[in-house]
């Protein structure tokens, strides 16, 4: 079931990030590099753990473990940062009209750090636990800060007296994602303690479903030609060339 589960989801993962990827290139990367860095690593990190999980589902579970246990923690490592940088980036244009502007992208970076390495001392530091229950819960107590670091992102773009639906868009997309990581980690976590296969699985499937539907909305947010950008003070209309015919959108249709 699991093995079917997982092979389902990377069949519709892969194009998703593609598309993506795709969409990226073609002159949204000026804009968010992070973003474009953040999907080719975790495509590749995909890629590099395929051969793992050949061999761990054909009869050398033990060598695949440990191949799929290693690559695990170097990625969860690298794509952490990388998605970081991704929310600090956005908030950083979020708070472009605020004079404080480099303070606030200090605070953020600063606390973030302080944040997962006292996450990391706390599971990892005199823990006797396995590599992968330490590792679960620090990803979750990371996705936990990410998901406070996207809420004061969509709290700026709210406040905000120009609307950019792209950045809330994006900053949606990762909201979606982060809550259902988190969600579906302490599921797992739970599934650890009770060696229970069905809240693995549940966990799994949790945290696959958010982050598919959080490329879904990268991908129509930046497919769309130009951002609708709304002075909500004085009701501008939206800035940028608007299809014939709309209303006050200038997003892709579906």
């Amino acid at each position: 079931m699991r093995q079917a589960i997982e092979v389902v989801s990377t069949i519709i993962w892969l194009p998703m990030e593609f598309l993506v990827i795709a969409t990226l290139l073609r002159g949204q990367y000026r804009r968010f590099p992070f973003i474009l860095a953040f999907v080719v690593a975790e495509f590749l990190a995909v890629a590099a753990e395929v051969p793992a999980y050949w061999a761990y589902y054909h009869g050398l579970k033990s060598h695949g473990l440990l191949q799929r246990s290693d690559l695990f923690a170097l990625d969860e490592v690298v794509l952490q940062v990388l998605i970081y940088a991704v929310v600090i980036s956005l908030i950083y244009q979020a708070a472009s009209r605020l004079k404080s502007r480099r303070l606030v992208a200090l605070g953020v970076v600063s606390g973030a750090i302080v944040f997962a390495a006292a996450s990391l001392a706390i599971h990892h530091a005199g823990n006797h636990a396995t590599r992968g229950e330490w590792m679960t819960s620090w990803t979750r107590d990371l996705n936990f800060c990410s998901a406070i670091l996207d809420l004061g992102l969509w709290t700026l773009l709210i406040s905000s007296r120009e609307k950019d639906s792209r950045l809330l868009l994006i900053s949606g997309g990762l909201g979606i994602r982060f809550t259902g990581e988190a969600i579906g980690d302490s599921i797992r976590q739970l599934a650890l303690r009770h060696h229970s296969k069905f809240l693995s699985l549940s966990g799994a499937v949790l945290v696959t479903f958010a982050d598919l539907l959080c490329l879904f909305i990268w991908w129509q947010a930046l497919r769309a030609k130009s951002p609708v950008v709304v002075d909500a003070k004085s009701a501008k209309k939206p800035v940028g060339p608007q299809k014939e015919g709309s209303r006050g959108t200038s997003a892709a249709p579906l």
